[in-house]
């Protein structure tokens, strides 16, 4: 079997949510199938790692441009065209996309996310069988962002979630099979596409890169870890770091809260600035060392459609983790041992509290009793060469049923 894989971002280094699950989806396919990887990229950094892509046949690279796509978005706001495709426009895109089929024409189509769902159903790919991992429903995620604005980003928002929307259910209705990660996506999909049909391929965690070396430490440190320009993550540390923080630190004034990862905002950034206890780290090679020195884990979001792999990283490295009740929600009941849930900021900070009053081995004992080794990436993608060969077969002028 041939499969042209389409991703929206590069996925190597497999460092944020996004990335690390087609990481996964590649090394999986690559096992059964030849797989072709057409991959647009977003800056010099990630696109010096196409060399570095492993499992993958061949690496096509498109270079976006930022600027050039928010000009042409914010012209495009009086359409019906989503922003999300607008900001992933890659000049040179189609005249690739049209030599791949020409010199290696795939048996099947997988593109990652609704983003990349575009491709899929444009020319050159229109006429071959497709798979879409939605990973989750973005539009959900646009309309809850829009409950929670004012003014002109409600507006924007609550556009892309009507366009995007209206895109999915297109998209969903097409492709021979649509992927999503839990039972709470596959319902809000078929809210939105009734008919269409949909498999769920949770995600999972590479637990024995994450498995702590030592034991674990004693000092009351809180630690977040996720990209810091996505909304949903800056809005909830914000809220944290604002609401919640001070009443624990009013408790523990030793406490310290640690922020890793890519790009923080000036809003970020300013929290350190305002409260020396707090931490923002940035990028890092690797959030494992971080998260071995940490006590606490949070996750603070109140917008949480997507993946949560901080949540299951967290949980490897032997640390309980406090969520809010939408976070909770899109938790696998395996993870559900090793958390504790709050919305209210008082609650919030109660938990994290008594998280930071237990030893440092009872927290490692309740982060253990939540059955990772169920969440392993080969168990989570069992299934995925049977759901891929069953929608190639639908199509035999393209299926071949070969490695080659």
């Amino acid at each position: 079997m041939r499969i042209l894989f389409l991703t929206h971002r590069l996925p190597y280094a497999p460092n944020r949510g996004d990335r690390i699950r087609a990481y996964y989806l590649l090394r999986e396919m690559s096992r059964f199938a030849a797989v072709s990887l057409f991959s647009l990229v977003h800056d010099d950094e990630e696109a010096a790692q196409r060399e570095h892509v492993p499992f993958a046949r061949d690496v096509t690279c498109v270079r976006v441009r930022r600027v050039r796509n928010l000009v042409r978005g914010a012209a495009r706001l009086a359409t019906r065209r989503p922003l999300t495709h607008s900001l992933l426009d890659a000049p040179g895109a189609h005249a690739a996309l049209t030599r791949l089929v020409e010199s290696t024409p795939p048996d099947l189509v997988v593109a990652f996310c609704s983003g990349m769902a575009r491709f899929a159903l444009e020319s050159p790919l229109n006429d071959r069988p497709f798979v879409l991992d939605m990973v989750d429903v973005d539009s959900a995620k646009w309309a809850h962002l829009a409950r929670m604005s004012r003014g002109l980003y409600r507006w924007v928002y609550r556009r892309e979630a009507r366009t995007l929307s209206a895109f999915e259910a297109i998209a969903a209705k097409r492709a021979e099979v649509t992927l999503v990660i839990n039972e709470r996506e596959r319902n809000t999909l078929l809210q939105i596409a009734p008919g269409a049909r949909v498999s769920i391929v949770p995600v999972g965690i590479d637990f024995d890169a994450f498995t702590p070396p030592g034991p674990p430490v004693s000092s009351p440190t809180v630690i977040f870890c996720g990209v810091m320009d996505y909304y949903p993550n800056e809005q909830g540390v914000c809220w944290f770091a604002k609401q919640v923080w001070p009443r624990v630190r009013a408790a523990r004034p030793d406490a310290r809260f640690v922020i890793v990862g890519s790009g923080p905002t000036r809003a970020i950034r300013k929290l350190a600035v305002r409260d020396a206890s707090i931490e923002v780290v940035g990028r890092v090679p690797a959030v494992q060392p971080y998260l071995w020195k940490s006590a606490v884990s949070v996750a603070p979001l109140h917008v949480a459609q997507g993946l949560q792999t901080k949540v299951f990283e967290a949980l490897a490295a032997g640390l309980p983790v406090v969520v809010t009740a939408a976070v909770w929600a899109g938790l696998p009941p395996e993870a559900h041992q090793g958390c504790l849930t709050a919305n209210d900021p008082n609650d919030f900070a109660d938990a994290v509290l008594k998280l930071l009053r237990c030893s440092a081995e009872e927290r490692r004992r309740q982060a253990a009793s939540a059955s990772l080794d169920r969440l392993r990436w080969s168990e989570r993608l069992r299934r995925l060469e049977g759901i891929l060969r069953e929608a190639s077969a639908r199509h035999p002028r393209y299926s071949t049923g070969s490695n080659s």
